[in-house]
């Protein structure tokens, strides 16, 4: 149980970075070059992959929240965390924190049983 849970947070994590710079580099960069410098080139590139990974990152995160049970709540929540920039780093690392507690505590747990 502790492998794959590990394994799916390790997929969650990358999909979040990815995700998270890809959101940047729409916002920051696409985004400003389509609609200040009217390039909307760039935008036409990067929108659609975002789109994609975004999705990937649906999936990936949906993955997690089965394997560790989430609410439906908290799962739409991380899930929207994908959406505003910034947001993705930090639930990643809320994420990754919650989990190794509770895989480490499963661990305590199961040694003194």
């Amino acid at each position: 149980m502790n492998r794959s849970v590990k394994s799916a947070l390790t997929r969650f994590r990358i999909a979040a970075y990815v995700v998270g710079v890809g959101l940047l580099v729409l916002v920051l960069v696409a985004m400003p070059l389509k609609y200040l410098g009217d390039t909307p080139e760039v935008s036409a590139v990067v929108s659609p992959i975002h789109g994609f990974l975004y999705m990937v990152y649906l999936a990936v995160t949906l993955d997690l929240a089965l394997r560790l049970r989430w609410s439906v709540r908290k799962i739409i929540g991380v899930m929207l965390a994908g959406t505003v920039p910034f947001l993705s780093f930090v639930i990643e690392r809320r994420v990754h924190n919650q989990v190794l507690a509770l895989l480490e505590s499963r661990n305590e747990a199961h040694a003194s049983a």
